[in-house]
């Protein structure tokens, strides 16, 4: 009786054992789900802690050592997520999965050899029917520095072969589709995924990203709003929120400053759902630029470098706000603390802003003077930043414009130049005006030392106008008056010519405006006058032109008796 007492205690003991072990493979299982939950909330920060306790308690998962190397990818931590992949490949449970992360890190350093090298270990050991390793790896190729989304397509049609009903497969198809720009394939792809998994909150939101997108905003906001009406704590689709109403803000200029405040209050909406992480701080530090809110970037950059003294990324936000807010000294500090700093990859923008700050702090207070060599330092940063995005140009017309308002002329042209070289720019016309108008005066009035090569770059500037738009007539007036500085009296007398003949193509009421008039005689005379010396005949004839719109116009009167 009592060994059959302690058979019965030990059977006890032995389903108590099993039971405590089912409990905590389960608990394990919802932490890992918790982990990757709060990855897709962008939570990353609890995400991270999650996965630090799963690796401590249980470091043979391996897939949590995956999770969170990729957790520091994202963040762009790429020494973290390295160790933890090279850690996790030991792991004995879905180790092989680590492999796909160091195989990101190959295609981020642009290694494709070595990054498919390390997904064909990850893939060796794979049965019939797995297909996870294969969503991660077209995962990998998508999150990559330089997206691969052809390469993602093509792995991710293996996955679905046997697995075509599953939402996760489906959801990174619509990412791979969306990426290629299939706009109506990512479509589909989505809303197979939302209909295979109601929880799958990400492939409803994108099909809000989608009508985005295709600029039909308020269908945007009303599929987000389905999202937020199901689980009003989803926090991306308070950011994709705050970016619709960005873009309607720029398509709306005269509700600019409404829309852009509604977007401000869904992306702290967004951070308050998320961390307050230095990364998430940095995330809303982008979108502050975004909006051109530098106030508030200037006191968010504050915060995080309460936060975080060493963080160089933080001298950018820190150079951009002060640029924009006046703080000259603070802006080229920072800027150039952050470019030089070791492990950094500045953008065009950062050597745009430390190169105008350069130019503004070599500017007198009134702006109406500019010191040549600080003039100069600045060009060259300029000059680094257009090498690195041509489009850059983009940004200086109105620092171009400002200073032609303030009759810098010469360092105006100095400005346009870049963007009247710049043909694929959207200020490609607009520049090339102020190009030539701005070589143009540089080289006018009285005590000038001219400068005939600026003069005929003023000149092909006008002539680049006229290409792009035959309409705009005051380019004809400014070719002749510039190559009346250049004494080339046929090209002028043709430019005079071409200016008459197109405005009269007006008409009778065009003609009889008063400006019209005064640039009718000047043409006139300058015509007359380039005859005067070879066919006074012809001078004559046309200062007479002139006296039929001018009949007491003094010059006119007094050549033709000289003429006579």
């Amino acid at each position: 009786m009592k060994n059959k007492l302690i058979t019965i205690n030990m059977n006890k003991v032995t389903i108590l054992s099993v039971a405590i072990l089912a409990s905590a493979f389960t608990v394990q299982a919802q932490d890992i789900d918790q982990a990757k939950k709060a990855v897709d909330a962008e939570q990353f920060e609890s995400a991270k802690t999650i996965l630090k306790s799963i690796i401590r308690d249980k470091p043979s998962n391996g897939e949590a050592f995956y999770t969170l190397g990729n957790v520091y990818l994202t963040q762009n931590v790429k020494d973290s997520a390295k160790i933890y992949f090279q850690k996790g490949i030991t792991a004995s449970d879905e180790g092989q999965l680590n492999y796909i992360g160091l195989g990101q890190i190959d295609l981020n350093d642009s290694n494709v050899s070595a990054a498919q090298a390390n997904f064909a270990l990850a893939t060796k050991d794979m049965r019939r029917k797995d297909f996870q390793e294969f969503i991660f790896i077209a995962r990998a190729y998508m999150n990559a520095e330089k997206p691969d989304y052809k390469s993602a397509l093509t792995v991710l049609n293996k996955a679905a072969v046997n697995n075509s009903q599953d939402a996760q497969v489906q959801l990174a198809l619509g990412d791979a589709y969306y990426g290629e720009g299939k706009q109506n394939e990512a479509y589909i792809a989505y809303r197979s995924a939302f209909q295979l998994d109601s929880s799958l909150l990400k492939a409803k939101m994108q099909l809000g990203v989608l009508l985005k997108g295709a600029k039909s905003y308020d269908e945007a906001s009303k599929a987000y709003n389905e999202v937020i009406a199901i689980n009003p704590n989803y926090g991306p689709v308070y950011r994709e929120l705050a970016e619709t109403y960005y873009k309607i803000a720029r398509n709306k200029p005269s509700q600019a400053d409404a829309n852009y405040k509604i977007a401000l209050g869904h992306y702290d909406k967004y951070m308050s759902l998320t961390d307050y992480s230095i990364h998430s701080r940095m995330r809303r530090a982008d979108f502050l630029i975004l909006i051109e809110d530098y106030v508030a970037l200037e006191a968010e950059a504050k915060k995080m470098t309460e936060l975080d003294k060493v963080n160089p990324r933080i001298y950018r936000y820190l150079g951009y706000s002060a640029y924009k807010n006046g703080n000259i000294g603070v802006a080229i500090k920072s800027l150039e603390n952050f470019i030089n700093s070791p492990g950094n990859k500045p953008i065009a923008l950062d050597y745009l802003y430390l190169g105008l700050t350069k130019i503004k702090k070599g500017t007198n207070l009134e702006g109406t003077a500019i010191d040549s060599t600080a003039f100069a330092k600045g060009l060259i940063d300029i000059k680094k930043s257009i090498e690195m995005e041509p489009l850059a140009v983009q940004d200086l017309s109105s620092v171009g414009k400002d200073f032609f308002t303030k009759k810098l002329y010469k360092e105006s042209a100095e400005i346009f130049e870049f963007g009247a070289n710049t043909p694929e720019s959207k200020s490609y016309l607009d520049d090339n005006v102020y190009y030539g108008l701005a070589n143009y005066y540089a080289n006018s009035g009285k005590d000038v030392n001219i400068d005939k090569i600026a003069l005929q770059k003023a000149d092909a500037a006008f002539e680049k106008v006229l290409v792009a738009s035959p309409t705009y007539l005051e380019a004809y007036l400014y070719r002749a008056r510039t190559n009346r500085s250049l004494e080339k009296d046929d090209v002028m007398v043709k430019n005079y010519e071409d200016y008459i003949a197109k405005t009269t193509e007006l008409g009778a009421e065009e003609i009889a405006k008063p400006a019209t008039m005064a640039k009718f005689t000047e043409a006139y005379n300058n015509i007359a006058a380039s005859y005067a010396n070879t066919d006074k005949v012809k001078a004559i004839e046309y200062f007479k032109k002139t006296l039929e719109i001018d009949p007491a116009n003094s010059y006119a009167m007094e050549s033709i008796k000289i003429l006579k």
